[in-house]
């Protein structure tokens, strides 16, 4: 009983943290996850984490990561490619190579370095198609792009950290894993192929929710995959919404999935990604902190601006590609929560990266407003 005691405290506190971010309009995530810090043990102790637990908040990262693919629209991307792929491709490669000299010359190892990097080369933006929903810009072509470019470095993230850990976590038999990888991949694309023929059989299917069904089937299905292989699971998941995005009855299987995970598994993986942090390095190192919360804003800014005046888009939409690319959100901590559970990065370094991540996502809305009131 002790498991669904902690269960029922994450689903009462969410739901109070989510009511009260949309009264002061912050991110939801964000509430939740201050919520989960409030809730571990440093503070008041009522959610200790175990088992149970564990295993609820991999299925939530995992419907998330699926979700993402899900809402994925590739047609958005081939409609602004080249600026989109431009935006994207900077705004990786720039906190890769910022983030991962910054924390070489301030001590941290060679590996630790290149995850700092990693961490924040993903881009979330769910918060920023909400302020841009909001004010009407998310038709525009400045919007468009920034959901092309989100697409490209989520891909690029989740596939840089799964190479990382395989190399981070390798034995001798490092080809043979690389070989399977290679696989996965060309099995990924035949999925992609096959979904449609896939779905013309489970249409004759008599059974209830049969395509939410079948797709959930598949998104754990490729999740097992990715694992096996030596990749993160979140990947598989990811793919498989990509894949299943193409049939006529995505938009049905989102809502199902939505509602499966947003009520029940995703809260309880935002709450304990919180439980794990604690804030010595805010107490004792806030100058750190500070800096890099300033290079996560920078690092996503500076790039996409250029990338944006580049591609011959005037300065108002550039600035609004810039500030609209900052938001790590959900992306960020999927990955610093993967790089935690292989034993990539210590406590520590997690409890930095993620209050980094709260800070930049907790910025970035204001940011996108201020660009979006300068260009009317």
């Amino acid at each position: 009983m002790i498991d669904i005691f902690q269960i029922t405290i994450i689903l009462v506190a969410s739901l109070i943290a989510t009511l009260l971010s949309r009264r002061l309009k912050i991110p939801a995530v964000i509430g939740q996850m201050l919520v989960g810090i409030l809730l571990a043990p440093s503070l008041l102790g009522w959610v200790q984490g175990g088992h149970t637990i564990e295993v609820m908040s991999e299925i939530g990262v995992i419907l998330l990561m699926f979700l993402a693919g899900l809402e994925s629209d590739l047609s958005v991307l081939k409609k602004n490619f080249k600026p989109s792929m431009l935006v994207a491709i900077l705004g990786v490669i720039v906190p890769l190579i910022c983030f991962g000299v910054a924390a070489f010359w301030l001590g941290k190892d060679l590996s630790t370095s290149f995850f700092y990097g990693t961490v924040f080369a993903a881009t979330s933006v769910s918060i920023t198609v909400e302020v841009l929903q909001e004010y009407g810009k998310l038709s525009t072509r400045a919007g468009n792009i920034i959901l092309g470019a989100a697409v490209v470095d989520d891909i690029l993230a989740v596939l840089i950290l799964s190479v990382f850990t395989s190399f981070k976590n390798s034995s001798s038999n490092l080809p043979l894993q690389i070989g399977l990888q290679i696989i996965f991949f060309a099995f990924l694309v035949l999925v992609h192929k096959m979904i449609p023929k896939i779905w013309k059989i489970v249409e004759k299917f008599p059974i209830y929710a049969k395509n939410t069904t079948v797709a959930l089937i598949i998104c754990l299905g490729l999740s097992l995959l990715a694992d096996f292989v030596g990749m993160s699971a979140v990947i598989g998941s990811f793919f498989a919404g990509i894949a299943i995005s193409q049939t006529e009855v995505s938009e049905k299987i989102e809502e199902y999935t939505s509602a499966i995970g947003y009520v029940f598994f995703i809260p309880i993986f935002f709450v304990s990604i919180a439980i794990e942090v604690n804030f010595d390095s805010l107490i004792h190192h806030p100058w750190l902190v500070l800096f890099f919360t300033v290079l996560a804003i920078l690092t996503k800014l500076i790039p996409a601006y250029f990338a944006g005046k580049m591609s011959n888009l005037s300065t108002d939409e550039s600035l609004l590609i810039g500030t609209g690319m900052i938001s790590r959100g959900e992306m960020a901590l999927i990955v610093a929560q993967i790089g935690l559970a292989s034993a990539v990065i210590s406590d520590e370094v997690y409890s930095e990266l993620v209050i980094v991540i709260i800070l930049a996502t907790v910025i970035a809305p204001f940011l996108i407003k201020w660009a979006i009131r300068r260009s009317n």
